[in-house]
């Protein structure tokens, strides 16, 4: 998932997607160290989709704090 396509989303639903990547990680995880995995990637696929989408919510987080302090 692209990171324009995560900036398309409402805030709920990027809670959701952010979730579910997390899982997904931590059942990856847990199949690597019991068994190999067919595709190896996916990890890394995954930790990068869930640091996109923790970046777009701060990114959100700052402007919320910036339009805030602007309206005092």
């Amino acid at each position: 998932m692209k990171t324009s396509e995560l900036r398309e989303m409402g805030d709920e639903q990027l809670e959701a997607t952010l979730k579910d990547a997390s899982t997904t990680l931590f059942r990856l995880k847990i199949k690597a160290q019991t068994e190999r995995l067919d595709v190896p990637s996916e990890l890394a696929k995954n930790r990068r989709l869930i640091a996109r989408i923790k970046t777009v919510q701060s990114e959100r987080r700052r402007q919320a704090e910036a339009s805030g302090a602007s309206a005092e």
